[in-house]
């Protein structure tokens, strides 16, 4: 792989970035081969090179890279090299790389490129957006794209700027394309099965997401490093703003599937908590292979021995009337042969949808339907049977499986391709509304009320404390 790094600490004045927001067109895309030229913009987190895990017709292979010299970026060219060198179906891409203090403002000097791809530190993210998109460059985000209330609004500037410049910002949501949540929005929209969904309550919600990660994992085929910021939450964010993202996602998409949401109208913020998760010195070196708490970490350590990492959160909410419940937790180290998890409830006036992944599911995430009325299974076996079909017209190889009085959804492994694959997904429907010149209508709205209700649950959090 052919790549170089030029190291500059010199400072670019501001008025050079003035002059890159210029009043120039934006360009148009089309579909042609490498019409789309790819910047990496500070990559400290392994989504950055799960988006180039996977070649693109339409992305040309040099992609430019701008960052502080360092491990992280280090990391992220050695990762890339990987995938350019293996065995199986390897990439060919070529980086140009600038390394320095002043990456910034050389990204928004030169823009050698018309694709930002941001994920990495997420103290800056926010204001890497807004500068990007002022500049005319289209952003594809890792989440968070926000981690508290002052981001939020910054984020709302930096949606206004998008528009105004006719650039598209959007943010990696992978797992929109997870079958299990696929198949379970599918039903929800079949009243014959699931019914309407219900309106539950605060203490007896009708969609519940849940979902247990770990700080230690694997990342194609290796150990992922963690950069020691990723542990300070005012960098990283807390766990209520970070992996929630996902969670609120699925809530809005499958319970209101392309319908706007306005944050200010139709969602009501309940309740809130957070807590940490406490990590060892030696823990936190096998995860960053730094032996010593870096100083900014000091506020958040016990006995000089125990960092207490606030990544749990729970929170209570209601959307378009239906109460909501989101809870992440984090722990060190997954027990063998288990891993991340996953759990979804969703309540219908005739049927429960129910993901779980546990031990019973060995730890693969599988769709339950669960009847509302066990006096009548006979005839909801009977609609079940029929209306199903159309699921499995649409997902050939989809099937049921009757276990005692609920029904499980037989999935194929075909449709199983993993979390790391699902990052080509999202790019290559990215790659498409560039086509398009446009997102769905509903997106924009919805990312500015999922990141209202992430950064202002965390809010709730730290006011109850």
């Amino acid at each position: 792989m052919k790549h170089f790094i030029v190291y500059s600490t010199k400072l670019i004045l501001i008025l050079l970035f003035m002059n890159a927001c210029s009043e120039r067109e934006p360009a148009q895309f089309t579909g042609e081969l490498n019409e789309v030229k790819l910047i990496t913009l500070n990559p400290g987190h392994f989504h950055a090179y799960l988006v180039q895990k996977d070649m693109y017709h339409q992305v040309d292979p040099r992609v430019h890279i701008y960052a502080p010299a360092g491990p992280e970026l280090e990391n992220h060219i050695s990762i890339i090299e990987n995938y350019n060198t293996r065995g199986e179906d390897p990439t060919s891409w070529d980086l140009e790389v600038y390394a320095g203090d002043d990456y910034l403002e050389r990204m928004l000097e030169e823009k050698k490129g018309n694709v930002v791809v941001l994920a990495g530190n997420n103290q800056r993210k926010t204001t890497y957006i807004k500068h990007s998109v002022d500049a005319g460059l289209n952003v594809l985000s890792d989440k968070p794209m926000a981690i508290n209330t002052g981001n939020f609004q910054l984020l709302k500037d930096a949606f206004e700027s998008a528009e105004k410049n006719n650039v598209l910002l959007y943010d990696i949501m992978t797992e929109r394309y997870e079958i299990t949540s696929i198949l379970q929005k599918e039903i929800m929209q079949m009243p014959l099965i699931f019914g309407q969904l219900e309106k539950g309550s605060p203490d007896d919600p009708a969609v519940i997401k849940e979902s247990v990660h770990y700080l230690f994992k694997y990342v194609s085929g290796q150990v992922l490093r963690r950069p020691p910021w990723y542990f300070d939450v005012t960098q990283q964010g807390e766990g209520i703003v970070d992996v929630t993202t996902h969670l609120v996602d699925l809530v809005q998409w499958a319970s209101f599937p392309e319908k706007i949401i306005d944050y200010e109208r139709d969602i009501e913020m309940i309740s809130a908590r957070r807590w940490p998760t406490a990590v060892t010195r030696s823990q936190f070196e096998s995860i960053t292979r730094v032996p010593e708490f870096p100083d900014y970490l000091q506020p958040y350590i016990e006995n000089d021995t125990v960092l207490q990492v606030y990544c749990n959160g729970e929170m209570n909410y209601s959307l378009n009337g239906v109460h909501s419940r989101v809870i992440v937790k984090w722990d060190y180290r997954a027990p063998e042969g288990t891993g991340d998890t996953h759990y979804s409830f969703t309540r219908g006036s005739k049927a429960n949808l129910i993901i779980r992944q546990g031990q019973e599911q060995n730890f693969k995430p599988v769709l339950y339907i669960e009847p509302s009325d066990n006096d009548n299974l006979d005839e909801f076996e009977k609609v079940l049977l029929s209306e199903f079909t159309k699921i499995s017209e649409k997902f050939p190889g989809v099937e049921l499986k009757k276990l005692d009085n609920i029904w499980e959804v037989v999935v194929p492994e075909v449709y199983d391709v993993g979390h790391e694959a699902h990052f080509a997904q999202v790019t290559e429907k990215y790659l498409r509304f560039l086509v398009d010149g446009k997102l769905p209508d509903w997106e924009v709205p919805n990312m500015i009320a999922k990141y209202y209700t992430t950064t202002r649950a965390l809010e709730m959090a730290m006011e109850s404390e």
